[in-house]
């Protein structure tokens, strides 16, 4: 299902059930996996690969050379995993071999109209990035978490799980799991309430996020102590508690509190 306006190269490996709108141009390096929809107009350049069942929709730029001084025009890669959703216009960059030499996007995400991922971002499963939100370069973004429209995200900030980022909002530094943020730079304002019973959380595990978030945020311990007041309290035994914890601990560039 290949339109006979698309410029596929002959190396490209495109697998069975794949359809390729008009206008479309499929670089050397490709490789789609079955049943995916690439609607007219989308540019996949560079080392990409696709997996099976995505739908990419028209002027999406995937692979292209990343907005890096210090690339050289090296080879490096762009890795998309299955039931990916890419809007119109959004712009996924390869990456460079200072930050890994992979851009990966996994399994179940949604990328809304605008959406720009820079070089080196390693994005989880079941993502949603809103219209016209914005990573920079080397970001990290775990499973679950929910970018508002025309958020920008700093260079080598980690996003947590479930995390909630609103709309028209600066990130600066990492965002804890399971926390919802907003504002210029990111304040937090509780649990991400909605997406945890959205994703079916046990009523322990947010009883215990609850109060951990409490002893993080609302307690004026400093960081380390609210680490070793959760840590001594049951709740430090909770999966969810425990990541929370992890997560924080793993921070370079300090956690938005």
């Amino acid at each position: 299902m290949i339109h006979e306006k698309a410029v596929v190269h002959p190396s490209a490996r495109i697998a069975e059930g794949v359809e390729i709108g008009p206008f479309s141009v499929i670089g050397e390096h490709i490789t789609i996996g079955k049943d995916t929809w690439i609607g007219p107009h989308v540019v996949i350049t560079g080392w990409t690969t696709i997996g099976k069942n995505c739908k990419i929709y028209q002027f999406s730029s995937i692979g292209e050379v990343p907005q890096a001084l210090k690339f050289k025009g090296e080879e490096s890669h762009v890795i998309i995993g299955d039931n990916n959703v890419i809007r119109e216009f959004v712009t996924i960059n390869r990456a460079t071999t200072h930050g890994g030499g992979k851009t990966v996007l996994g399994d179940g995400n949604f990328l809304m109209a605008y959406a720009h991922v820079a070089h080196d971002c390693l994005i989880g499963n079941q993502v949603i990035m809103s219209n016209a939100a914005t990573l920079a370069g080397h970001i990290e973004i775990e499973d679950g978490a929910i970018i508002g429209g025309l958020a920008a995200v700093h260079q080598f900030v980690r996003i947590g799980a479930y995390s909630f980022i609103s709309g028209l909002s600066g990130v600066p530094q990492d965002i804890p799991p399971y926390i919802l943020v907003a504002g210029g730079r990111c304040k937090p304002y509780g649990l991400n309430m909605v997406g945890l019973k959205r994703h079916g959380f046990p009523e322990e595990a947010i009883r215990g996020l609850k109060n951990a978030y409490k002893i993080i945020f609302r307690s004026g311990l400093t960081l380390e102590k609210a680490i070793e007041a959760i840590e001594e309290d049951e709740i430090g035994s909770i999966p969810e508690v425990l990541h929370l914890v992890h997560f924080i601990k793993g921070s370079k560039r300090g956690i938005c509190r």
